[in-house]
């Protein structure tokens, strides 16, 4: 059960480096956020899964030391796009046309409206608009790693100007929003293990209008 699933995920401290997650775990973590609903289904957002040592070290470094992007066995970066492009919403209709099978004029006019009011917009706010579109897949992959009862961190600590610099993401017309290392917690040196989820009850949290 999911409401299951997220009361056994906690926000892991310290993760166990002698623990690695199975392949086709990430996979489905993958899966999850790939399948996540966003704006127009553009996906405006790539996803970077490293276990290279050296880049995670440097990571690591960029986030102010914390240790679970090196003691996790995968490292999962979640990297939006930095403005949205005609060519950018072209390469999605594309994408659409070719998987369905449907003739390009059907979607034609619904992206050529949407290029009109997208392009027309800042790059500073179509940066952030997709970032927002990123966190949607962020949060399903999160909720499938507990699924899977693998620990992963959400982490928005870290310097998003050098992890840009060391995966080279401004060449790409990236930029990095957020971090997830995977692994498994370690039954030593987590000061969080085992400690009662605390939330907002709903009665301050949800407000019913009938």
């Amino acid at each position: 059960m999911l409401l299951e699933t997220l009361n056994w995920r906690y926000a892991t401290k310290k993760m166990d480096p002698a623990k690695t997650v199975p392949e086709e775990k990430v996979t489905r973590i993958l899966e999850a956020a790939q399948l996540a609903p966003t704006s127009s289904g553009l996906q405006p957002f790539e996803i970077f899964v490293i276990t290279n040592p050296e880049l995670r070290a440097k990571i690591s470094a960029a986030a102010w030391g914390q240790t679970q992007i090196v003691d996790g066995s995968h490292l999962i970066v979640f990297a939006a796009w930095d403005n949205y492009t005609a060519e950018r919403i072209d390469a999605v209709v594309d994408l659409h046309v070719t998987e369905r099978g449907i003739p390009r004029e059907m979607v034609t006019p619904y992206y050529e409206n949407l290029k009109a009011n997208y392009l027309a917009r800042s790059e500073a706010v179509n940066a952030a608009h997709a970032a927002h579109q990123a966190y949607i897949a962020f949060g399903l992959a999160l909720a499938q790693a507990a699924e899977l009862e693998v620990d992963a961190t959400p982490m928005e600590g870290f310097d998003p100007a050098q992890v840009d610099e060391i995966l080279g993401l401004r060449e790409k017309g990236l930029r990095s929003v957020t971090l997830m290392p995977l692994g498994y917690r370690a039954t030593e040196g987590d000061w969080l293990l085992g400690m009662k989820k605390v939330r907002k009850p709903m009665a301050e949290l949800v407000t019913r209008i009938d």
